[in-house]
């Protein structure tokens, strides 16, 4: 028989550990499980009930719904909602937050900013997807509505970030700012429960994780450093090996245990990047930090860019440091496109 540590016996655990612990940041984090489970049912019933394929809407962003981003979030907002410690949400599927302390009249601290289902469009080819979520103090008064300077806080600000992969296995991943922990769930009993403690990322990796197939697009920085990772080097353990499977949640948590680069760059249809600022990069960021990792949009770090709106986009460069670093140094070399 294995011992057993679940996620809310690892939680009130290690609460003394962390600088921002208190029973409502747990009772928050507990919520997050509850809706990673409801979540995770519907992902396993695709294809065999109407719940995989299109919406028939689109997000503030342009992109087609489909039907799980949408279940997804109604499912984690109202996690959020049952709770008193939420005053407010902003999601990638919202145009603007919503607001439970004007709505519920509640009295809460914390503010959630989430990607609901990160990858939702695999969901038909059974292909990895996730949640991503992000944890900050409100800074505007206790018991008044939210603002938005609630949410467009500097990355560097979070009290707690992670994400949930529904794969092989669906695993919780997350930090309040003292180390990275992987919980796997145990559908037999219904329990997250440790099994990655303290993840931290190789300083060097020979991954890398891009769509080449916009590489016309690409900075030439970037170009010039794919042609660095695929070069014939023996002694640095090149070329390197590409993995690209297309969910920011899955090439980002493989990378982190196996070392290795994720990289968005601007491109000429996206020439600010294409993920999302708030609810993909500041989070996945903070973890990667946290795990000894990197991130940055090329030129500065993700945690210091300061938001000026909520579906901000930013060219996103995450994983192993040295192999940030590389690339930071092929994007100050060749500034400009061919």
């Amino acid at each position: 028989m294995y011992n057993i540590r679940t996620l809310g016996e690892f939680i009130i655990e290690k609460q003394q550990d962390y600088p921002h612990a208190s029973g409502e940041l747990s009772s928050l984090l507990s919520s997050i499980r509850l809706a990673a489970k409801i979540v995770n049912k519907a992902v396993n019933k695709a294809g065999l009930v109407n719940i995989a394929g299109a919406f028939g809407s689109e997000n503030i962003q342009g992109e087609q719904q489909q039907k799980l981003d949408v279940y997804a979030n109604e499912k984690f907002k109202s996690a959020m909602a049952a709770r008193d410690q939420v005053c407010g949400v902003a999601s990638e599927e919202e145009n603007d937050v919503v607001d439970f302390e004007k709505a519920l009249g509640r009295n809460a601290k914390y503010v959630i900013l989430m990607d609901p289902l990160d990858g939702s469009s695999n969901i038909d080819v059974n292909v990895s997807v996730g949640t991503i979520f992000s944890i900050y103090h409100r800074i505007s008064p206790i018991g008044k509505p939210t603002t938005i300077e609630d949410f467009l806080q500097l990355g560097n600000k979070q009290i707690a970030a992670g994400y949930i992969i529904y794969g092989s296995s669906t695993m919780l991943v997350y930090t309040t700012g003292n180390g990275v922990h992987g919980f796997t769930y145990d559908p037999s009993i219904g329990v997250f429960c440790l099994s990655h403690e303290s993840i931290i990322i190789p300083q060097n990796g020979n991954i890398y994780s891009i769509n080449e197939g916009n590489y016309i697009k690409f900075p030439l920085g970037v170009k010039k450093y794919l042609k660095y990772c695929q070069k014939y080097v023996p002694d640095e353990n090149r070329p390197y090996i590409s993995r690209y499977i297309g969910s920011l949640v899955s090439d980002f948590h493989r990378n982190m245990l196996k070392g290795g680069i994720y990289l968005y760059p601007s491109t000429a249809v996206y020439p600010n990047g294409k993920l999302r600022l708030l609810y993909e990069c500041n989070p996945m960021s903070f973890i990667i930090e946290q795990a000894g990792g990197t991130a940055s949009d090329g030129r500065q770090r993700i945690l210091d860019i300061q938001p000026t709106e909520l579906h901000q986009r930013v060219p996103f460069f995450v994983g192993s440091p040295n192999m940030v670093d590389k690339v930071e140094t092929f994007l100050k070399q060749f500034p400009d496109q061919e």
